[in-house]
C-alpha cells in the first residue's frame, strides 16, 4: 500500500479543495478531501506505481543493450 507523508496528504487535500471550489463550485472540507485522497491512492496508486516500474525497467533494458554494444566495440580480437 502506498503511504503518503502527512505534509503531502495535507497539500493534496488543499489542492483538491481548491479544485473542487474553482472548477465545480463545490465546497468540501479537509476530512472529505483526505477521504478522497485515501480512496484514489488505494484504487489508482498501484496502477501509477506499476507504470513507473514498467518505465524504469524499459530505461534499464535500453541502457543494458547500449552497454552490451559498447562492450562488443572494445572487445579485442584474439589471434592464436
Amino acid at each position: 500500500m502506498i503511504k503518503l507523508e502527512r505534509s503531502q496528504k495535507e497539500a493534496l487535500a488543499n489542492a483538491i479543495q481548491d479544485y473542487m471550489q474553482d472548477e465545480l463550485s463545490i465546497e468540501i472540507g479537509q476530512f472529505d478531501s483526505e477521504f478522497l485522497i485515501d480512496f484514489v491512492t488505494e484504487k489508482l496508486g498501484p496502477l501509477y506505481y506499476n507504470k513507473g516500474i514498467e518505465d524504469a525497467k524499459s530505461v534499464i533494458e535500453k541502457r543494458m543493450l547500449e552497454m552490451t554494444d559498447e562492450l562488443y566495440e572494445i572487445e579485442q580480437e584474439v589471434q592464436l
